[in-house]
């Protein structure tokens, strides 16, 4: 029965939802930093809408990577190899989220013109991220029952 359900899903039997969220989730905490960062330092500065989501996603990238670094370093990988690892591991997931996060903040209504202290602002990041949590974790489902994204990491464990 399991390789059936493998032959016909493609995924491999040890790709269980349980991984994709928790790879997710690690996903979703280092964008979230850097997301959140840039839009309130790009909203503070009164920055327009391009440089803000410039400076949102380059972030999210950096602490997404940077919080997978750390750990497979602290695992006793060298830097160079964690590097290769933390790339493998998040580049897919990490711009699927931002993609569908910031999609969804761009085409909400007043979002990007919110200031801080609205909750639209708040509203529209946060409902951004439930929703790319949501289109990722199947995504990332898909990479680990292939050996790839955060599979990767997890052979450094």
């Amino acid at each position: 029965m399991d390789h059936a359900m493998h032959h016909h899903t493609g995924t491999a039997p040890g790709a269980t939802w349980s991984m994709a969220i928790r790879a997710t989730l690690h996903c979703l905490l280092g964008c979230a930093v850097g997301e959140i960062l840039g839009m309130v330092i790009g909203t503070a500065l009164l920055w327009g809408d391009v440089p803000t989501m410039a400076l949102a996603i380059g972030l999210a990238f950096v602490f997404g990577y940077s919080f997978t670094l750390f750990a497979v370093v602290r695992a006793g990988v060298s830097l160079k190899a964690a590097v290769k690892i933390a790339l493998a591991a998040d580049t897919v997931s990490i711009a699927v989220m931002e993609l569908v996060d910031n999609a969804i903040i761009a085409l909400t209504p007043g979002a990007m013109d919110a200031h801080l202290s609205e909750g639209l602002f708040w509203y529209a990041l946060l409902g951004g991220f439930a929703v790319a949590f949501l289109v990722t974790t199947p995504v990332n489902k898909w990479m680990i029952g292939r050996g790839k994204g955060h599979a990767v990491v997890h052979a450094h464990h």
